[in-house]
């Protein structure tokens, strides 16, 4: 939803019936001429992406129903999303973007790429490394990285 619409979940600089972005998102979607209205003014969507964009919603929307077993499980949100990751996968990378994505380099790779371009140096733990590999392959997230130095605080292998 916080990707449609460009919005925070929650924006205390909306009036009060918009504040929560999940109330809003779905009353929108009930009302069928608004949809055009909440997607990111600064998206350029043609009626193919259009199209994505209310499949996309809709799930979204069934993902945060207030009964946690009436939610899609995870099986279901990858056959929904699967068939769009070829409709959205960029024809050629961007030439502008200095952190542009290799699918085919590893995660140890893609890392190492990114610190050099951050003029970091390669500074963590090989055992740590391969570990972070094994256990967070194909996620992604926006915390930030730890400071060098962070993992070797650990004293357990499942950093517990």
């Amino acid at each position: 939803m916080e990707m449609i619409t460009g919005r925070r979940a929650i924006d205390n600089s909306q009036p009060e019936e918009n504040i929560h972005l999940v109330t809003w998102f779905r009353r929108m979607l009930l009302s069928k001429n608004s949809f055009e209205k909440i997607i990111d003014p600064t998206m350029d969507i043609d009626e193919e992406g259009l199209k994505s964009f209310k499949t996309i919603a809709g799930l979204a929307s069934n993902c945060c129903v207030r009964e946690p077993n009436q939610r899609p499980d995870m099986g279901h949100v990858v056959n929904v999303l699967a068939p769009l990751v070829e409709i959205w996968k960029p024809a050629e990378p961007d030439a502008d973007d200095m952190y542009g994505i290799d699918l085919d380099m590893n995660l140890p790779q893609a890392l190492s790429k990114w610190q050099n371009l951050e003029g970091m140096s390669n500074t963590l733990d090989v055992s740590y490394s391969s570990s972070m590999v094994d256990s967070c392959e194909n996620t992604q997230s926006s915390i930030p990285p730890r400071a060098p130095g962070f993992a070797h605080s650990f004293t357990s292998t499942d950093a517990r």
